[in-house]
């Protein structure tokens, strides 16, 4: 069963878990369950997804149940106005806080177009396990704030700055992903849509919806908490 956050008679919201695609894609031809075939069934309605997600990445995924609700959300995307929380898992120690200004080449037609995150760091860790040539591992939990919404806008933008996400294969480190993998058994990628703000699309009221990390993201952030030379 999917976790709903947030239902009403033209909105339903889902914690979507990693590694769970929200539609059948190109790039995704071998999967047989999707987000929303699981949500129709689950509560009997057609649902239509008003944002994305990347697979891989956990959190709020939001659904309209009518057409016309769709649209006008989709405006509200479009024109900026709908604010979105991520929190993730990034390698080294990022700057207290940040903004990344980097342009990004849209996958289809290579069309360049304007790509701005804003982000704050949560806390550094820095744990005992040798790196390369370094005697320890250094981590930073930040809270993300994106400003537009390309395709992998806040992987690529973290990547960019030297700062991959753990767990992200096409744009993270290969180094750190295999010693996560070989130390920790974790292969997920810890990017998380921790909460999202809008305007109702048929009152206009104002709605924030928040989501828990998964319990695969919250072992880690134990993990290291506990083993973190930092206190």
């Amino acid at each position: 069963m999917l976790d709903i956050l947030y239902q009403d008679e033209d909105l339903i919201a889902i914690n979507k878990p990693h590694d769970l695609l929200v539609h059948q894609s190109p790039i995704a031809r071998n999967a047989e369950v999707f987000a929303i075939q699981l949500l129709r069934d689950q509560v009997g309605r057609k649902v239509y997804p008003a944002h994305r997600l990347d697979r891989k990445t956990s959190g709020i995924l939001l659904f309209t149940f009518e057409k016309e609700c769709d649209q006008k959300l989709q405006l509200q995307f479009l024109n900026q106005e709908v604010r979105k929380v991520y929190h993730a898992l990034v390698r080294g120690f990022t700057d207290t806080e940040g903004s990344i200004d980097y342009a990004l080449k849209r996958e289809e037609d290579g069309k360049v177009q304007e790509a701005v995150t804003h982000y704050k760091t949560i806390r550094h860790f820095e744990i005992p396990v040798v790196q390369g040539n370094f005697p320890t591992s250094r981590y930073s939990l930040v809270e993300i704030h994106p400003e537009t919404g390309r395709f992998h806008q806040i992987r690529k933008h973290f990547a960019h700055i030297l700062h991959p996400i753990i767990g992200d294969r096409p744009h993270g480190c290969n180094k750190q992903n295999k010693l996560w993998k070989e130390q920790f058994q974790m292969t997920n990628m810890l990017l998380h849509a921790g909460e999202i703000s809008f305007k109702h699309p048929k009152n206009e009221l104002p709605i924030t919806i928040t989501a828990a990390k998964s319990e695969i993201f919250d072992s880690v952030i134990h993990l290291l908490d506990k083993s973190s030379l930092l206190k």
